[in-house]
């Protein structure tokens, strides 16, 4: 049959990223000598050159279900990519799986044993001859409680489930846990969050976090200070926001370096 889509283009424009979006694919993911299996949304994509109409999107499917049954380390991302500059014939590659990771949690008092789901993402981009720029994405919830409201009030205060985004990049990405990442950052809000609380954990986190108030710039400024305490980052992006309990809007603090 006739491959229109390597039939030739006179255009004279190369495609920066051509390829599939929105694909749902079943994956094990490795961490920390821990598998467990993800359902991923995928952006899988590469560079077309200039003379080509379009590039063999069937092969991106291809690569990603020989995949399904493995399971996937982060730095199995760059084979992904390498197949596909190979089975392609193109010089870039770049894909994005998303996913919700889980972390047992315990609860404090009574060590109730339950899950609690990490927003995550698997970013990497490869450029022929070149190595992995591999990106790790998580979305990382805990409690906030304010400061000012503790101070201001002759009981209580006023706090909120926060959330903190973060974008890392490294130096190795041989020795990344997702993991120890989701734990490092919880710890920088005023409490944990558990999705399986007794009594007796609950009264523990309520006062927890009232001993512990942090506005949501205290919260950026201790996530900072911790990703700057971890050698094999060589950049990150952080963004936290409180889902504000008294107020008709959110808290947002970022930070990148």
């Amino acid at each position: 049959m006739t491959d229109v889509q390597n039939q030739p283009d006179k255009r004279g424009i190369k495609i920066n990223r051509t390829g599939i979006t929105g694909l749902h694919l079943p994956f094990f993911i490795s961490d920390g000598g821990k598998t467990q299996q993800v359902l991923a949304k995928i952006r899988f994509t590469v560079a077309l050159a200039e003379n080509l109409r379009g590039t063999h999107m069937s092969r991106l499917t291809e690569i990603l279900t020989d995949w399904t049954q493995r399971p996937i380390k982060i730095p199995d991302v760059e084979k992904i990519l390498l197949d596909a500059l190979e089975k392609l014939s193109t010089d870039f590659a770049a894909i994005t799986f998303a996913f919700k990771f889980f972390i047992e949690k315990f609860s404090p008092v009574s060590k109730k044993s339950s899950l609690t789901a990490v927003d995550c993402e698997f970013i990497g981009e490869l450029k022929r001859g070149s190595r992995m720029n591999f990106t790790l994405g998580l979305a990382v919830p805990f409690t906030s409680l304010c400061p000012c409201s503790k101070e201001i009030s002759d009981f209580g205060a006023h706090n909120q489930r926060s959330i903190c985004r973060v974008k890392l990049t490294f130096k190795d990405v041989n020795d990344v846990s997702i993991e120890k990442f989701v734990r490092l950052i919880e710890a920088q809000g005023s409490a944990e969050i558990f999705p399986l609380l007794k009594r007796e954990d609950e009264k523990f986190i309520t006062e927890a976090a009232y001993q512990n108030p942090k506005f949501v710039e205290d919260i950026l400024r201790d996530v900072v200070i911790a990703l700057r305490g971890v050698e094999n980052l060589s950049a990150f992006a952080v963004e936290c926001e409180n889902f504000e309990s008294i107020h008709n809007h959110n808290a947002f603090a970022a930070h990148e370096e």
